[in-house]
């Protein structure tokens, strides 16, 4: 069975970009219509990982192939911000993953507690905000999986996280993270022994489970933020056209933005990441 863990729709909120965090979404994916396209792209199974929120889960509900899932925006013991994965949860555990995201080793232990399967999503991505070399010891010894294929990071990022989720013998997932349908469906994981929801997740838990897809480059990375600036200027016009302006110079934030990726990559996977899991081990004493 196949499954795109990383999507987003209009309930993950304001995007997080200066000037345009009171205008402008995260994602203008409307949930049916997200469900649809990654139904035509194969999807077997259908989730939902918006960020901090599962009010899509109303809309979607009604279908037995759809189960709950959202990305916990969660402060690590360094004090940086990191996004996980949780998949297969109910309404109570989303309200206990946001009560305990400001405490991840506690959102961890109630994880656990209720066996629920927890991913450290592109690591190797300065979309958060810094990294510390204690996170990686972290992501290395607490959380369940690793993102290795995710369809807006660099090739170059992907791999890195591959490598991670080998070394540490960690389950590895895909996932498109689609803030607009051209990208759903197109990044995913697969577990081949899977014949129902059920199935699906304890293949994420134990392990049984393949990434696969595309990952993403500057083209990509800009085609979908003008693809979000042009639904906010016809969601707003016409006063839409005062922000055309600000989407004009796209192409040179994104280029900007792909080289501060290639940077962070680079820097993370060949000057900072333990060579050897009893390296990160000891980062954490």
């Amino acid at each position: 069975m196949r499954c795109d863990l990383h999507v987003h729709t209009t309930h993950s909120g304001m995007c997080t970009v200066p000037g345009l965090s009171r205008i402008c979404r995260e994602s203008y994916n409307e949930p049916r219509a997200l469900y649809e396209t990654l139904k035509r792209r194969g999807m077997d199974l259908v989730t939902v990982t918006d960020h901090d929120s599962i009010d899509a889960a109303e809309e979607l509900r009604c279908y037995q192939d759809f189960f709950l899932s959202e990305e916990v925006t969660c402060v690590l013991p360094s004090g940086g911000e990191m996004h996980a994965g949780v998949y297969g949860i109910t309404e109570r555990d989303h309200v206990e993953l946001q009560r305990r995201r400001t405490d991840v080793p506690s959102l961890l232990a109630y994880a656990v507690e209720h066996r629920l399967f927890v991913t450290a999503n592109h690591i190797y991505s300065s979309l958060t905000g810094r990294r510390k070399e204690e996170d990686f010891a972290v992501f290395a010894r607490d959380f369940h999986g690793i993102e290795a294929v995710n369809g807006q990071m660099l090739l170059c990022a992907n791999r890195l996280a591959a490598q991670f989720a080998e070394l540490f013998n960690k389950p590895a997932i895909g996932g498109s993270d689609a803030h607009t349908l051209h990208c759903a469906g197109k990044t995913y994981t697969e577990v081949p022994q899977a014949r129902t929801v059920e199935d699906f997740l304890l293949g994420l838990r134990r392990g049984h489970c393949v990434p696969a897809g595309e990952s993403g480059d500057y083209w990509k990375l800009t085609g979908a933020v003008l693809s979000i600036g042009g639904t906010l200027v016809r969601q707003n016009w016409p006063y839409g056209l005062l922000f055309s302006a600000l989407f004009g110079i796209a192409p040179v934030v994104t280029a900007m933005n792909y080289l501060r990726e290639l940077v962070f990559a680079w820097y993370w996977g060949t000057v900072n990441r333990p060579a050897e899991p009893n390296a990160a081990m000891r980062e954490i004493g």
